[in-house]
């Protein structure tokens, strides 16, 4: 991709192309001088947020190797930034770029916690898990001013209806208090991703999240509170963050975690051009070891959407990553598989905050 202004904070500076769109726009700078031309001056990029008056909440999904059937999203795009992110390609469908348009124009779904309310009360649904968020971040900074995930976990704990909550952000704290009484009735978990232990790195590759540290300390305090914790190390990037397997496990065992789990590097459709991008910018040193150590674990290319083998790779190195996982994990206590919730007591909001009991 071509060179752009650097964009301040931000996990890339450029635009892709949108695979669905036939016109692109190149910029030629072939004949500016660097010396005077704003061309080559850092900037700041705002964060704009829109509307989503989707009426559509919980998505059903039916992959074989996700955890999870349903999931809830309060947000599309997302401010975190994460160079690596798989999600940002689905920005391309609202007409976007899944480069820094995924990070800077935010869709909120300001109504969701009573499209919540009024799918968890339609008779046909079947009580189970439901994942907030699997695709882009519940807790990114959106949440600080929209608390639309908050109105969504008083819904939830209303009715009674379990959550698995995926996050990287410290500000899940906020929230202790419904967090606690959920999880008193079995009712919630929180999965912790931690990609690295190196601040400096964390920084760079995800400029928006918090700090590995904050992170751990919010895994302490929640499963002081009783909230069961899961760490994933995600992503594990080849020849960049997967020697840290061993301290992140270490440190998340310290911290009260109760499992963990881990998911290869995943680069679908622009990501691979906007990572590889961000890695030849930033670590320039480690680009080309990065690069064929992901291509050996994906059949020479830097991608792999087969079921089966996009979260944990083929071949020797993938098997290494596996089994040194496994490994550590067993090794620190952490080989809880899953953290059972209970779907027993669902009971079904009502429509003015007082639940309703079914009659079948």
């Amino acid at each position: 991709m071509e060179s752009a202004r650097k964009a301040v904070g931000r996990g890339t500076s450029e635009n892709p192309t949108n695979r669905f769109e036939r016109l692109s726009v190149a910029r030629d700078l072939e004949h500016l001088d660097p010396s005077d031309s704003e061309e080559f001056t850092a900037r700041k990029v705002p964060t704009q947020y829109f509307a989503d008056l989707t009426q559509s909440l919980i998505t059903k999904n039916d992959s074989p190797d996700i955890p999870f059937t349903y999931s809830l999203n309060p947000y599309r795009g997302c401010a975190h930034g994460c160079s690596y992110c798989y999600a940002r390609p689905y920005h391309e469908f609202l007409g976007f770029s899944s480069g820094l348009d995924f990070e800077t124009k935010i869709m909120v779904k300001k109504d969701a916690p009573h499209l919540f309310r009024n799918f968890l009360r339609k008779p046909i649904w079947k009580c189970e898990v439901i994942a907030m968020s699997g695709v882009t971040d519940c807790y990114q900074p959106a949440e600080r001013e929209f608390e639309v995930t908050r109105g969504c976990l008083e819904v939830a704990l209303e009715a009674r209806q379990p959550i698995g909550i995926i996050t990287k952000n410290a500000l899940v704290l906020r929230d202790i208090d419904l967090l606690a009484e959920m999880a008193r009735h079995n009712l919630v978990c929180v999965n912790l991703s931690i990609t690295s232990l190196d601040q400096k790195l964390t920084r760079l590759m995800e400029p928006r999240t918090s700090s590995p540290a904050a992170r751990f300390s919010a895994m302490e305090q929640l499963t002081t509170e009783g909230i069961p914790v899961n760490v994933m190390v995600a992503p594990v990037v080849p020849g960049l963050n997967d020697t840290e397997i061993p301290a992140i496990l270490e440190e998340s065992s310290r911290r009260g975690a109760v499992s963990a789990g881990y998911t290869l590097l995943r680069l679908p459709h622009g990501v691979k051009e906007i990572f590889m991008d961000w890695l030849e910018e930033h670590l320039p040193e480690h680009a080309e070891r990065v690069r064929s150590r992901i291509e050996s674990c994906r059949g020479g290319q830097l991608t792999d959407a087969r079921w089966g083998s996009r979260m944990r790779g083929e071949g020797v190195i993938a098997t290494t990553i596996m089994k040194a996982f496994t490994l550590f994990q067993r090794h620190f206590g952490l080989e809880r598989r899953r953290i059972a919730l209970d779907t027993s007591q669902f009971r079904g909001p009502g429509e003015k905050g007082k639940s309703q009991m079914r009659m079948f």
